[in-house]
């Protein structure tokens, strides 16, 4: 990155922080069970929502646990559960259509990430009607208040019911983006452990290491504060002790509960505290090729981790302690190391490949420039790096035979 680019990056964090004690952000009450739906509801004076969530989420029974509380209670709703993974432009429209024909007045998002973003978009949509959500991608452009939003996580991994973000991809150009502003942090978030217990192994592990992704890259980061610090320790100490347990037993109540209250703290952290390359790499696979975040996060995190180097060395430091692979007389790259082993060993006890077989080397440069725009310079990294070096992690999930 050259010399300007680097200043204005470092100049642009820095103004962030700076702000960050006098910014709005706030943490969504957290509701233990989908039964205290409709007390809350009630007290709020809604009386039909709209729940948004995906064709899993429904195929797996879950969706009945939610309409048959909300039927024993006379409420109605209507439902919109065509949400796929990485949503799109369109399916936030069509979304948005069915709120607006039944005279919905709150918004519930239900199942994992993607159904959480379809739904704070659809109510972005309800905010600013008249402005398309590429107009709106970046950092506080909503300026507008959202309709009361639910969010109830089915998975242990995307935090997206605490932050600000609503990732995107446009139906046309499959460029993936995220709109960050305050109102679409969500105002409920019901952590019920009993909507994740069959959860499948693999996805239980790649949405367990999207939480580790979002607690790492926010400890490491230059916009931490003690709090985002505290909450990121948090996490990566109950993922390391839980996310293995609810891998091999899905029915392990109090390692799922705990899982969600890993992913909790670390969008709490990630909220406030941004997070990194990491990302900005993955959602440009999940834009380009729909490759599930999570997986993409997995993947990647040991590689950036291992390129930042010796900057980070102490920060992972005390991430080691935390995840209890390391103590504090560990030399700092001696527990580095460890930490990073670590999470490889998590990815080999999961089976999760480094290989992202659908890259082609022609779509490269095109994604290394999308997480370029990206990241810099918003988030707050260790090592600063242009689209150019971004490239390398591409190739490294590469086949072997097309590199």
């Amino acid at each position: 990155m050259n010399t300007f680019k680097k200043i204005y990056c470092r100049c642009f964090q820095t103004v962030f922080k700076i702000a960050l004690p006098f910014l709005p952000y706030r943490k969504p009450k957290i509701i233990g069970r989908l039964d205290d739906i409709p007390s809350v509801l009630a007290k709020k004076k809604k009386c039909h929502p709209i729940i948004i969530t995906d064709p899993g989420i429904a195929s797996l029974g879950l969706l009945k646990k939610l309409t048959d509380i909300l039927d024993d209670s006379q409420i109605t709703y209507s439902v919109y559960d065509r949400t796929v993974a990485n949503p799109t432009t369109e399916t936030v429209e069509d979304a948005y259509t069915i709120y607006k024909d039944n005279n919905c007045d709150s918004i519930i998002g239900f199942g994992g990430g993607s159904s959480m973003d379809c739904a704070k978009a659809v109510g972005v949509r309800i905010a600013r009607p008249g402005t398309p959500l590429s107009k709106l991608g970046g950092i506080l452009k909503v300026h507008a208040k959202l309709p009361l939003l639910f969010a109830i996580p089915t998975t242990a991994g995307t935090g997206s019911e605490t932050t600000l973000a609503a990732v995107i991809v446009d139906a046309e150009t499959r460029h993936k983006y995220a709109i960050n502003d305050f109102p679409l942090i969500p105002r409920f978030a019901v952590l019920d452990p009993q909507v994740t217990l069959t959860l499948p192994g693999f996805i239980t592990a790649t949405t367990g290491m999207d939480a580790l992704t979002h607690a790492v890259e926010a400890y490491i980061g230059n916009s931490t504060t003690p709090g985002t610090r505290k909450d990121a320790l948090m996490a990566t100490e109950l993922i390391f002790n839980n996310l293995e347990k609810a891998y091999l037993d899905g029915s392990n109540v109090q390692a799922r509960k705990n899982m969600l209250k890993a992913a909790y703290y670390a969008g709490c952290a990630f909220t406030k505290s941004y997070v990194g390359y990491v990302h900005a790499v993955a959602h440009s696979l999940g834009g380009e090729y729909n490759v599930p975040h999570g997986l993409a996060n997995a993947i990647l995190l040991p590689f950036v981790l291992e390129s930042y180097g010796e900057s980070i060395h102490k920060k992972l430091h005390n991430l080691a302690i935390a995840a209890g692979v390391a103590d504090a007389d560990t030399p700092d790259n001696e527990a580095a190391k460890a930490f990073i082993d670590a999470i490889k060993e998590m990815k080999s006890k999961f089976n999760i490949k480094d290989i992202v077989s659908e890259i082609r080397e022609e779509d490269i440069p095109k994604m290394a420039k999308y997480a370029d725009n990206e990241a810099n310079p918003l988030y707050p990294v260790p090592v600063l790096m242009d689209a150019k070096a971004l490239e390398q992690f591409y190739y490294m999930l590469m086949p072997e035979g097309d590199k």
